[in-house]
């Protein structure tokens, strides 16, 4: 009987001198130095991206911001030309980066340990002075924290390049599609992408697979979070005959009330069509332009919400403030910690649990 083929059950028990945990970091360093590269080189390159594309971007954006009056026809085309020539790079720009924390969760969490479990030389480690609890928590903890560092530091430069579209209010502070990429989110969703895959890599013991079942894993919180959970991390408020909402709030939804009681959808379109066809051919000038329509249009929509407000109905509207940013950013990394910490702690239980 050799070290390879040692019972399971019989490789904590060894006897060996436990080995310093600074040593078995070391060996972690070097088993997955390629992996970390790997990562510092993606985030590198990104990072290099994003700082030469963002100075072109924030200098226009710095011309836009300094014309004066900037209530002018001319100030105001400045900003709209802005937004019009960044805003689709930046919206596939942030597309591709929504995807960096499931690369590092299956390229650097999956094989962790999936590769020592496919390949069977964790048999040996853990007849080293090792064990099985000290091996997993050497290998997870080091890289978990690597990996998650790069990410925060990494969400500061992408936090840079997007801060122009959040100036001139043409992003919200909450917005689904760039709210994981900035500030403490990126981080925290690098870390639970990670430890999604260091699960995966153990519970299916081959590094393809379990590459496979991290992104797909990923994929599904990431879209829970963002459809459902994140409008819901507080109570949305809630304002009444809001003609015009904050610039920077969130719209989750709107209805229509009288003395108390809520008006149909269905019921409210037809009551609104037919008081605004009541109410535009009386807005019509004579011989009117057919690009003049659309304002008129406005107008008779404007007139007809002021009518039913008047005549006793209300327009609530539900909405998350901008201001909540910052608590909202706390709650998604608080619970994107907790459960990454607790994948950690199922995998390292699971390890010392399960036959070889």
């Amino acid at each position: 009987m050799n070290a390879l083929t040692v019972p399971a059950g019989h490789l904590d028990d060894a006897g060996l001198r436990p080995v310093p945990w600074r040593r078995m970091a070391g060996v972690t360093w070097r088993q997955h130095r390629f992996a970390l590269g790997g990562v510092a080189v993606l985030l590198g390159g990104l990072a290099l991206y994003l700082l030469l594309a963002g100075l072109p971007m924030h200098h226009a954006y710095a011309s836009a911001a300094a014309c004066r009056p900037a209530s002018s026809y001319g100030c105001q085309n400045q900003v709209i030309d802005f937004t019009s020539s960044y805003s689709t790079a930046v919206d596939t720009v942030a597309d591709l980066l929504l995807g960096v924390p499931a690369l590092v969760g299956a390229f650097v969490g999956a094989p962790v340990l999936a590769r020592e479990l496919e390949t069977g030389t964790f048999r040996y480690a853990w007849t080293q002075g090792i064990g099985r609890r000290r091996w997993t928590l050497a290998k997870l903890v080091p890289l978990a924290v690597s990996v998650t560092a790069a990410a925060g530091l990494f969400s500061l430069v992408i936090s840079w390049y997007l801060r122009p579209f959040f100036a001139d209010g043409s992003r919200i502070p909450l917005d689904p599609t760039l709210f994981g990429l900035r500030w403490i989110t990126f981080a925290a969703w690098t870390l639970a992408a990670f430890a999604i895959g260091a699960l995966a890599g153990l519970l299916i013991r081959r590094v393809v697979p379990a590459i496979v079942a991290t992104l797909a894993v990923y994929a599904g919180l990431l879209a829970t979070a963002r459809f459902y959970l994140q409008e819901h991390y507080l109570s949305p408020l809630v304002g009444r005959d809001l003609v015009h909402p904050p610039a920077s709030a969130w719209i989750l939804g709107g209805w229509w009330a009288k003395g108390g009681t809520t008006i149909s959808p269905s019921a409210m379109s037809q009551i609104m069509t037919t008081m605004f066809r009541q109410t535009l051919p009386a807005l019509l000038p004579k011989n009117v332009n057919h690009d003049d329509v659309k304002f008129y249009k406005g107008t008779a929509n404007y007139q007809v919400v002021s009518s039913l407000v008047h005549h006793g109905y209300t327009q609530l509207t539900q909405y998350q403030p901008g201001s909540r940013l910052w608590p909202f950013q706390w709650v998604e990394g608080g619970w994107l910690l907790a459960l990454s910490v607790l994948l950690i702690a199922v995998t390292v239980w699971l390890v010392r649990r399960r036959a070889a």
